[in-house]
């Protein structure tokens, strides 16, 4: 049996709130029972959002509940270099594109196509560009500085892999609609993701799989609402050749009025609960975890 090792990875925009702990008491846990390994991950690439005094909160709230982690932490921002690797790697291939087209011009898009498909769980389905933009058309942008994307093509990641609905990953948890066990990856839910941008040399996307891969994460165990982002994680692993680790989705808690916690919910975050008087067993009794 393979060692155990999983993670938890925040994103230091906001503070955390009881979902993030049960997130992390959820890993945690399941590397405690496996005598496995639990990573702490900052997952930071937002360089405009994402702030000093809320990372230095996601220590001291983890901390607080009682879990503890292996260092050094790795924090995405101080490794841009790799993901552009990636990136060039993936565009000498053919397998990525530069995108000039705005959110906006793509729902221009979606209205003038009644056959467009339209939106997903992970957002708007963008299926690519109709003909491929002409070598002296995207040198001028380029020269003119314009914005873009770097979208993964799907046609061509089908086109190198072979058949992409035959990739596949265990589901050790439950999808949003029960999935479970061997699960096949749903391509024609996900488009042309973007995986960088001209100013960004990733994406979330791109940094999740490449990450987990190099620090050797077996199981990644997380909320619901990236199940459908393991389609795009799935096809990166078999373009770059990275490991598939097991994954295990669990469901969202919420608040009383039905309404999953968010970052700006401040009542219900981590630091305010603890200067209210609360104690991190009760926290950790609240979310179901009895230690």
């Amino acid at each position: 049996m393979r060692d155990f090792v999983t993670r938890f990875a925040p994103s230091p925009t906001g503070y955390l709130h009881l979902g993030h702990a049960y997130s992390a008491l959820t890993a945690w846990q399941a590397a405690q029972e496996a005598g496995g390994r639990f990573l702490l991950r900052i997952e930071d690439i937002d360089t405009i959002r994402c702030k000093p005094e809320f990372e230095a909160a996601i220590y001291e709230d983890l901390a607080w509940l009682g879990l503890s982690w292996e260092t050094p932490v790795r924090r995405q921002s101080e490794h841009f270099s790799g993901y552009s690797a990636a990136i060039d790697q993936l565009a000498g291939r053919g397998l990525i594109y530069r995108c000039f087209k705005t959110r906006k011009e793509i729902l221009e898009d979606i209205g003038r196509a009644p056959h467009h498909p339209g939106e997903s769980p992970e957002g708007v389905i963008y299926p690519g560009p109709a003909e491929p933009m002409s070598q002296e058309e995207e040198a001028g942008r380029i020269a003119a500085g314009e914005a873009f994307a770097w979208r993964l093509s799907m046609k061509a990641a089908a086109e190198a892999v072979g058949d992409l609905p035959r990739l596949t990953f265990t589901e050790e948890g439950e999808g949003p609609n029960g999935e479970s066990g061997s699960c096949a990856i749903q391509p024609d839910l996900i488009g042309d993701v973007i995986l960088a941008r001209k100013d960004i040399s990733t994406s979330y996307h791109l940094a999740v799989t490449m990450d987990d891969a190099l620090q050797g994460v077996t199981h990644v165990i997380r909320g619901q609402d990236l199940f459908f982002a393991t389609t795009v994680h799935r096809i990166l692993q078999a373009l770059l050749g990275l490991p598939v680790p097991v994954y295990r989705h669990h469901g969202l808690i919420s608040g009383a009025d039905g309404a999953r916690f968010t970052k700006r919910d401040k009542s219900q975050t981590l630091r305010s609960m603890r200067e209210s008087g609360a104690r991190p067993e009760d926290i950790r009794l609240q979310l179901g975890f009895k230690w």
